[in-house]
C-alpha cells in the first residue's frame, strides 16, 4: 500500500510518501517498516488495533475515515 511497486510514476511515489508521513503522524507507534509491509486497509486496521488496543470496530472506523479520498 505505502511501499514502492516498480514502474509507478513519480507522482504516485510522491503521493504514497506523503500518505506514509501522514500515517506515521496519526499513528506514531507504526514504524516506516510497518507501513511499507502493509498491503491493504484491513492490514492497516489490524496493525492499528494490535498496537493501540482499540476494538476492531474502532480501529476499522478510524482507518476507514483516514483512507477516504486517498488513492494508493
Amino acid at each position: 500500500m505505502f511501499g514502492y511497486q516498480g514502474g509507478e510514476s513519480d507522482q504516485t511515489v510522491a503521493r504514497k510518501r506523503t500518505y506514509l508521513t501522514e500515517a506515521q503522524s496519526r499513528w506514531p507507534f507504526l514504524t516506516r517498516y510497518d507501513l511499507t509491509t502493509i498491503h491493504n486497509e484491513q492490514q492497516l486496521a489490524s496493525m492499528v488495533r494490535d498496537r493501540s488496543g482499540h476494538t476492531k470496530s474502532d480501529a476499522d472506523a478510524e482507518v476507514h475515515a483516514w483512507m477516504e479520498g486517498k488513492s494508493f
